[in-house]
């Protein structure tokens, strides 16, 4: 399954001086593979090795951090050469050993002409007391596969060149606006773990069948999270973590409007209250890319970040397809798109994973007295409003209330709807949420 980072990798391969690369994401999102598909199509020797499968790797940074001596080590340990003018090197799960992790910051310095990849799933949280080489890496992060990747990855190659070709100026094809809408609810479902992807494309002539090894993959897929959160975080931390990451989807669940609420501290941790004592639990969960954070903000400006709490947001799944899992949702009430309540969260929480995945780091939502929007998003033209609708309703009191009070040049509603544009208001189907960040970029050359 192609992804779309592997055009950054591209660029990160012919940028002269290149330093080592850092690939960061959460466990299942498809770094290894996407590290190595690249490697094979775009060097003539790809050299892979894996701190977790085998710990004596780890030993061979201990003597010290010359990077001459760590590559002839390596050389003896795999019994192949490496050419390092020519020859890609990845170190895969890096976390697990922190001095390999400090030693990239001298093949920067004194081997700039190797190209080296190292990818981990827990950096954020596990490098410990070594020195974490600042300046001295490039860095991308991974997240679970787009919705457009999706299609991509289940052999929908004309709908993916229509998505990837949008430019949200002009209605798409009716039918096609049909055959997307109903992919992007199977999408819900399935969300975009490689694994659980891969379970679904090939049963999908099937769609009971598929649906059902998609939940059980899923089912297993969280466990193996639980088992991370717990092996990695402390016994008493792994408790609250857990617990924590449990409660996003049922804080979600609770909403009555259809739209995600402000998470709640109190009872997220049974017997803990207040922001200062789940923070702890919370950057876990951030670090390890585990969830979304949303801030709120009550008033508009640039940069967002100035009007932002840490105590007031909102929080998302990194990934629906997890969400529904563990928030119980059968598949059978997401296809048929009659989930009551549920329909405006799980959108939501797409849009959210879209953007994140669309390079747009930091999200924001508004809340007036009486009015909140969605989303809101800086950009070279200003700050737009993002309201997230759950069907073909796109009339939005709320969004009126922002355009009125802060006149942006531009506002989006996201729902059942196909493209269509007005003077100020655009409307674009959720599915093509994760075409906004390229849209945005164009909107503000034009302006």
């Amino acid at each position: 399954m192609n992804r779309n980072l592997t055009m950054e990798l591209i660029r990160w391969k012919d940028k002269k001086p290149r330093k080592p690369l850092v690939l960061r994401g959460a466990r299942q999102v498809g770094k290894t593979y996407t590290l190595k598909m690249f490697g094979e199509a775009a060097f003539p020797h790809c050299h892979y090795f894996n701190f977790e499968e085998d710990e004596r790797l780890g030993k061979i940074f201990e003597k010290d951090l010359r990077p001459e001596r760590i590559l002839t080590e390596l050389q003896f340990y795999r019994n192949n050469a490496i050419d390092k003018g020519n020859d890609l090197l990845i170190l895969d799960e890096i976390q697990r050993c922190p001095r390999a992790l400090t030693s990239l910051k001298y093949f920067t310095e004194e081997m700039p002409e190797l190209a080296l990849c190292a990818a981990g799933s827990l950096l954020g949280v596990c490098f410990g007391s070594e020195s974490f080489p600042v300046g001295k890496v490039t860095f991308l992060d991974l997240m679970p596969m787009t919705f457009e990747e999706f299609l991509a990855g289940t052999g929908s190659s004309r709908l993916t060149e229509l998505l990837s070709g949008c430019d949200l100026s002009t209605p798409l094809p009716e039918t096609a606006h049909i055959q997307l809408w109903e992919m992007w609810k199977h999408y819900l479902v399935v969300g975009g773990l490689p694994e659980v992807v891969n379970a679904y494309a090939a049963r999908r002539d099937n769609l009971y069948e598929a649906m059902q090894a998609v939940r059980k993959t899923q089912r297993d897929l969280l466990e193996t999270y639980i088992a991370d959160i717990a092996k990695h975080s402390g016994k008493t931390s792994a408790l609250h973590i857990e617990r924590l990451w449990r409660n996003v989807p049922e804080q979600l669940a609770l909403t009555q409007d259809g739209s995600a609420p402000k998470f709640k501290f109190r009872d997220s941790l049974p017997g803990i209250r207040g922001y200062e004592r789940i923070a702890g639990p919370l950057d876990w969960l951030e670090n390890a890319k585990l969830v979304v954070r949303v801030s709120i903000v009550n008033s508009i400006g640039m940069p967002l970040s100035s009007r932002r709490a840490e105590n007031r947001f909102k929080l998302y799944f990194f990934d629906t397809g997890l969400l529904g899992a563990m928030g119980g949702i059968l598949p059978r009430t997401i296809l048929e798109y009659g989930f009551g309540a549920y329909q405006g969260y799980v959108a939501e929480n797409f849009v959210a994973q879209e953007l994140v995945a669309s390079g747009i780091v930091s999200l924001y939502a508004w809340q007036g007295k009486t009015a909140e929007v969605e989303f809101v998003v800086e950009s070279a033209g200003g700050i737009m409003p993002l309201e997230v609708k759950s069907g073909r309703v796109t009339q939005s009191k709320s969004l009126g209330v922002f355009e009125q009070k802060f006149h942006p040049t531009n506002s989006y509603v996201l729902s059942a709807r196909n493209i269509a544009r007005g003077n100020m208001r655009n409307y674009v189907p959720v599915y093509a949420a994760g075409c906004l960040s390229r849209n945005l970029a164009a909107n503000a050359r034009c302006s």
